[in-house]
């Protein structure tokens, strides 16, 4: 995650984020889709109780081994935790890997489902325009790659022709649609990276450390704004069970 500079932005700001919106520690928090743990591991630092479900069996081992954290292999739309079990759900890898909205909207409906009532739900999103701005930035695109980008931003269905996986990427109203429609209330989407995020990649490999500064602040100056929230690769949907 922190092997690029843009990897390093968005896990601040992913961070940040949840630090504002997640109640306090000791809460439970739990992770799906949490893989090896990169957030569960300084959530349990921060001194909340986590708990990482992922599919993948070696996966839950690595996070399982980490300190104040605990893990099981599980699905995300079919969680074997109690009604109201934690404080706060996060689902900050599973929807862009479900490209069914029935399959999204179980997942969050299952996430609401084992929040306490007025916990807290983030979810974690593409943006629908992220393809066509990272190919932009870096200077790539091409009459070949332009007709796929041009599918994907119609579709939301990214095309693994592009050296990504089947995936599903999102627009910000119809993030805040599916968790509505599972049941979720006080719904945002914030823009996690911000529109700098751009610039990040297109000069990954010169001086971007120096540029990372600002790049924070920018996305936190606009990650609500409504004209500007899609110009961040990723998006974070925040509400409550």
């Amino acid at each position: 995650m922190h092997a690029t500079a843009h990897g390093r932005l968005e896990f601040e700001r992913t961070q940040e984020l949840l630090r504002r919106h997640l109640p306090n520690p000791p809460a439970r928090v739990l992770d799906v889709g949490g893989a090896t743990g990169a957030h569960a591991r300084w959530l349990a630092e921060d001194g909340y109780a986590v708990h990482v479900v992922d599919l993948v069996p070696e996966h839950v081992a690595l996070a399982g081994a980490l300190p104040g954290v605990t893990a099981a292999v599980g699905d995300a739309t079919q969680l074997t935790e109690p009604d109201g079990h934690a404080d706060a759900t996060l689902l900050l890898g599973p929807l862009y890997h479900l490209v069914e909205r029935v399959d999204r909207v179980r997942a969050l409906r299952e996430a609401a489902r084992v929040t306490a009532p007025g916990g807290v739900v983030a979810a974690a999103a593409i943006s629908r325009h992220a393809p066509l701005l990272d190919w932009g930035a870096r200077g790539k695109i091409d009459d070949e790659n332009e007709a796929v980008l041009r599918e994907i931003t119609a579709s939301g269905r990214h095309d693994p022709r592009l050296g990504f996986t089947t995936a599903y990427f999102h627009q910000v109203d119809e993030l805040a649609d599916e968790m509505r429609e599972a049941g979720l209330h006080e719904v945002r989407v914030c823009g996690v990276e911000g529109p700098l995020a751009l610039v990040v990649i297109a000069l990954e490999h010169d001086a971007t450390a120096d540029l990372l500064p600002a790049a924070l602040r920018v996305a936190r100056l606009l990650d609500g704004d409504p004209a500007l929230v899609a110009a961040s690769p990723h998006l974070l949907g925040l509400a409550r069970a």
